[in-house]
């Protein structure tokens, strides 16, 4: 987290947080703009924030921009905006007037408008609630048609964690990706490894098989994931299907699959359903005493990151960072399709 934060600062991106009156999130707002992690846009009605900032004498608080959803100069332009988006959906330039006095929805606006590079949300939303206008107004990355979930788990010297980093994906959104989405995630990933965890990736398409020794249609589905996934990142060093053990455990990765340029040295694992991945970065969180850091969300056209609703100032601060970071890999001007 250290070197994400150091990063952070370089990199100045401008993160709106739609949660603007929530006692954690203004908490965070203001650790953030203290130490420049970000530049920060605060969604909410500015005498209820103003007040907040007095009552936990928030120093650095008037460094961020604040907007109030229902009162502000814009709104008319952003709910312009939202009609053409969404008219072919059948959305009415009314409902778009009411859509965008919801903090969310301006949040996504924008991003979209190029005012914000990303997003951090969900201390008092649901997960369904964030990502809703996430994928109506920012959408999906050009090629890519899957949002997935990544963990970066950072270990203690454990003997078969080079750098004392994996990355699992995906372990929170997607629970039966098919071949080509399975591809897209492990693309995604390998993304997220290079400019989140700041590592080369290696890619393990996990299976209970290695290279043919057991067969089944799960396993042909991780087969063909990493045949759609070389076709796409040739360089991409990427091997399936894989056992864990043959993914990171040197020896093991030499005997069942001599050859390999990931076998025994993973740093990125993709499991093949939702239901794997989830158990695995929870058993390695608690069996193995792991941070898990995430879920960070992939595949989105602009960094959209969900909190949990029990996080922290520190989670807040932390997926902000993250998030600017994610912002960094992140080419605005082509990824956003109407």
């Amino acid at each position: 987290m250290e070197r994400i934060r150091e990063r952070a600062i370089q990199l100045n991106k401008c993160i709106v947080l739609p949660e603007g009156t929530e006692e954690r999130t203004i908490k965070a707002a203001d650790f953030i703009l203290k130490e420049g992690l970000a530049r920060i846009i605060l969604l909410g009605p500015v005498a209820e924030i103003e007040k907040l900032k007095e009552e936990f004498n928030l120093t650095n608080l008037h460094k961020a921009e604040i907007i109030d959803p229902k009162d502000h100069p814009r709104k008319s332009y952003f709910a312009e905006m939202l009609y053409e988006i969404r008219k072919s959906k059948g959305l009415g330039i009314e409902e778009a007037m009411a859509l965008v006095e919801d903090p969310l929805y301006l949040a996504t606006l924008l991003i979209k408008n190029g005012d914000a590079d990303g997003e951090v949300a969900g201390a008092r939303n649901a997960t369904g609630n964030v990502l809703r206008p996430a994928f109506q107004i920012v959408k999906t990355q050009p090629g890519i048609s899957v949002v997935s979930g990544a963990f970066i788990m950072i270990f203690n010297d454990n003997k078969y964690v080079k750098d004392d980093i994996l990355v699992f994906a995906d372990c929170a959104v997607h629970p039966d990706p098919s071949a080509a989405e399975l591809a897209e995630i492990a693309l995604c990933t390998a993304a997220t490894a290079r400019s989140i965890a700041g590592i080369e990736p290696r890619v393990a398409m996990l299976s209970f098989s290695t290279n043919g020794s057991a067969k089944h249609a799960f396993c042909d589905k991780v087969i063909e994931a990493t045949r759609i996934a070389r076709e796409k990142e040739p360089t991409l060093a990427i091997d399936g299907e894989m056992q864990a053990d043959a993914a990171i455990v040197e020896s093991v990765g030499m005997y069942k699959a001599p050859g390999s340029l990931t076998a025994g040295k993973a740093n990125v694992l993709v499991f093949p359903s939702l239901e794997s991945g989830n158990i695995a970065y929870k058993l390695v969180q608690r069996l193995a005493g792991a941070e898990a850091i995430g879920p960070i969300l992939q595949g989105m056209a602009a960094p959209i990151n969900d909190l949990s609703r029990g996080c922290s100032v520190s989670d807040i601060v932390n997926l902000v960072a993250i998030t600017a970071n994610q912002a960094a890999g992140n080419s605005m001007e082509n990824n956003f399709n109407i």
